[in-house]
């Protein structure tokens, strides 16, 4: 990672920044193909002015990456959501620092909060897992319907929905400060099922378009099979 990085928590002065953040959020999200719920500047900028997000900057100014925190459930959890990174600085490592950062101040402002966050991606698991995160299921999540509601402008909320709202294409992680493991054996356990991990987000994700096609055509599924049963299809 470029030395000359700066991550840190975000302030007022940086809402200037947050239409090029959630340009970005849009962007990939498209790129990937995947879903996700939808934030407007505004609702950046005042996470930024209520000291509840991080960004990374380069000395002149340059944005670098954003992460932001939201609590539900009357603060019971804590999602660490939005994480993004510029482009030209992915695969540089800042991500993994943002999330680092994000993590120790909603410790710092929600200590007795569970921690927990929803990705399509490996690389964001391995860095949750990093940090002491666990895969969960999607009942051990928050019950508030307003984060839920966030979901409405992903485009697969629809197969949210299907499978009342108990699995989707992504990966549920938490953290309970209760009750937990250190960051250590999580993240040895990653490596040790890290291949398992992707094939079964692979199957998962194949399996939910199909089942939910059907679905729309009116047709019949397949006997249950042993993934069938692990991800509640």
């Amino acid at each position: 990672m470029e030395q000359n990085i700066i991550v840190r928590v975000a302030n007022g002065g940086d809402t200037h920044y947050a239409q090029t953040i959630t340009d970005e959020m849009e962007s990939s999200a498209k790129a990937r193909g995947t879903g996700i719920a939808k934030r407007s500047p505004e609702y950046v900028a005042r996470k930024m002015e209520e000291g509840k997000a991080v960004i990374a900057l380069l000395p002149d100014g340059t944005w670098v990456g954003f992460c932001y925190i939201e609590a539900w459930g009357h603060d019971a959890f804590v999602a660490n959501s939005g994480l993004i990174v510029s482009p030209p600085f992915r695969k540089s490592g800042v991500a993994k620092l943002i999330k680092q950062t994000i993590f120790n101040l909603s410790r710092e402002k929600y200590p007795t909060s569970k921690i927990f966050g929803l990705t399509t991606g490996l690389a964001v698991m391995k860095i949750n897992s990093d940090l002491g995160y666990e895969p969960v299921t999607y009942s051990e999540l928050t019950d508030d319907e307003e984060f839920w509601a966030g979901c409405k402008s992903c485009i697969n909320y629809e197969i949210l929905m299907s499978k009342d709202r108990k699995n989707c294409f992504c990966t549920a992680m938490l953290y309970d400060p209760t009750d937990h493991y250190e960051p250590e054996e999580t993240s040895t356990e990653f490596k040790r099922k890290s291949k398992l991990y992707e094939r079964f987000m692979k199957v998962k994700q194949h399996k939910l378009l199909r089942v939910f096609r059907k679905k729309e055509n009116g047709g019949t599924t397949k006997p249950k099979s042993f993934f069938h049963h692990f991800f509640n299809l």
